[in-house]
């Protein structure tokens, strides 16, 4: 095999993340179930005692791994073992877009339809309670939102010589987006109100 075939060889390559491997990959669910008569997302409050963000609101999900077929899986195993459900209860609709976070994390999210609500049973050493809210609402909702400016912070022995203009360069200017929704006595922010816009924004057509 010659160099150009090494790399006509990668013509099937299906393309992933750059430097992914450094980044901590998670999956999560959009859980939709019927309450009360009506078509709902389901939200999940971490546990007091977790070391990260305790008593945050959430989409249930955890870390992608090894034994996982796929980050498809990994959400409907982690999503089985928060809200006590067989995979079976849980139908995958459809994904959403990945999320990468500039602070080397992944995020694979995914639809799915929990076929009896009331089958969920939190488990306690994770979820301190779930509740849902009917799109009817949550359309409606105007989110609070905020632009965080991010910067980059250089080491003492940054090669400064090496570029083009020196300590001078012209960074590019970048920001993150937060958005914040306020329903009833919850605030849902962070990851998971910035994938809760995303899903949003596909139902009305965006």
């Amino acid at each position: 095999m010659n160099i150009l075939d090494r790399f006509r060889h990668l013509s099937n390559r299906k393309p992933g993340v750059i430097g992914q491997e450094d980044y901590f990959r998670s999956a999560v669910l959009l859980p939709l179930v019927n309450y009360q008569g009506e078509l709902s997302l389901l939200f999940e409050k971490r546990a007091a005692h977790l070391n990260k963000q305790p008593g945050e609101i959430c989409f249930p999900g955890g870390s992608v791994e090894s034994a996982d077929k796929s980050e498809a899986d990994a959400a409907v195993r982690e999503t089985g073992e928060e809200l006590g459900l067989e995979r079976k209860a849980i139908e995958l609709i459809a994904p959403l877009d990945i999320l990468i976070i500039p602070f080397n994390l992944i995020v694979y999210p995914f639809i799915c339809l929990i076929k009896d609500g009331n089958k969920i049973t939190p488990n306690a050493s994770e979820v301190e309670s779930v509740f849902s809210i009917p799109l009817s609402e949550l359309g409606s909702i105007v989110p609070v939102q905020r632009q965080i400016a991010l910067k980059p912070v250089f080491p003492a022995d940054y090669p400064y010589e090496l570029i083009p203009g020196g300590e001078n360069y012209p960074w590019r200017a970048a920001y993150y987006p937060q958005y914040f929704y306020l329903w009833q006595d919850q605030v849902i922010w962070g990851i998971t109100a910035r994938i809760l816009k995303h899903f949003l924004d596909l139902g009305n057509g965006g």
